[in-house]
């Protein structure tokens, strides 16, 4: 487990991290939201021992990181913000390096090896050096230094950060498949991430936890929280859609856009309204290319959050 107890990190007059304290189990992928400064970094930091909490502490796997910083670091995966590396060693030099420093050996280190190797896809570029190497890859080389080691815990800051689609597609299936057996701790500003591979999430403004819940929790906070959206065939008929849907007691307001020839309906609270913008759409002989039941919209809730 992951323990975190009244975590707290200040600069001079600056508090960045305040009194911050959650425990994380295995099984869980806890994504760790916030805006930029926040204080998510410097937390993952304090996490992963390479800043020293103010006061407070935090342990992994039962190891306190100040007083057992060794214990606690070889069961833990760090993959920093900007992943730094040895731009001068080639790709396969530096994971070599890095087996050396987790101590494998033998066959458990050769099997290491092609893991990280085939998992993150670096076949090609093992014979670069790491200063030749894109954004992209340079960020799987900084995965794959934290996973070599196989530990039961991972505290990844910005995981997909600079990669493309496909990228994040295959780093996301990774992380996915690794939560069935480790702790893992995500630091991101992507919401679609939170809902792609985590469990759960965090999200601290000015130092401070605001809100500690599911994806699916957090979302139920937003007042899109069940509004229906729909999509018109023919936009001439938006103003007596909007009109129609208006007028149903339990809307409380109609959103239109234009551009697409959309309009979403937001509910009252507690109120149930899709059976009843579908008959209204019916009655009025509303052409449609889409309608659908909106679950909420995590960025609405982090902004209301964190404003």
């Amino acid at each position: 487990m992951i323990r975190t107890e009244h975590l707290t990190k200040r600069y001079g007059t600056l508090t960045a991290v305040d009194d911050v304290s959650f425990a994380v189990a295995p099984g869980e992928v806890l994504g760790f939201l916030g805006p930029n400064g926040a204080g998510k970094t410097t937390t993952m930091r304090m996490l992963a021992g390479f800043v020293t909490p103010t006061s407070g502490s935090a342990s992994i796997c039962g190891r306190d990181v100040e007083r057992e910083p060794l214990a606690a670091k070889a069961a833990t995966g760090y993959l920093p913000e900007g992943a730094p590396s040895y731009g001068e060693m080639t790709v396969r030099r530096f994971l070599a390096f890095i087996a050396d420093l987790r101590a494998l050996a033998g066959a458990r280190r050769a099997a290491r090896l092609a893991h990280v190797i085939e998992h993150l896809h670096l076949d090609a570029v093992l014979e670069q050096t790491i200063d030749t190497l894109s954004k992209g890859f340079r960020r799987r080389v900084g995965l794959a230094q934290a996973i070599m080691h196989d530990p039961p815990v991972l505290i990844l800051d910005e995981p997909t950060d600079g990669l493309d689609p496909n990228q994040k597609h295959e780093v996301r299936t990774l992380i996915n498949d690794m939560a069935r057996d480790k702790i893992i701790v995500i630091s991101t500003h992507i919401l679609e991430e939170v809902d792609a591979v985590c469990s759960r999430a965090i999200i601290i403004a000015r130092g401070r936890i605001v809100a500690d819940d599911t994806p699916a929790g957090l979302a139920a906070r937003s007042r899109y929280h069940n509004a229906v959206s729909m999509q018109l065939e023919q936009p001439a008929q938006l103003p007596a859609a909007r009109a129609a849907v208006a007028a149903l007691p339990g809307v409380a307001e109609v959103e239109v856009s234009e551009r697409d020839a959309r309009l979403t309906a937001v509910p009252r609270a507690g109120a149930t309204i899709l059976p009843a913008v579908s008959e209204v759409a019916a009655r009025a002989g509303l052409k449609l290319k889409e309608l659908h039941l909106e679950s909420g919209r995590l960025d609405e809730v982090f902004r209301t959050i964190t404003a």
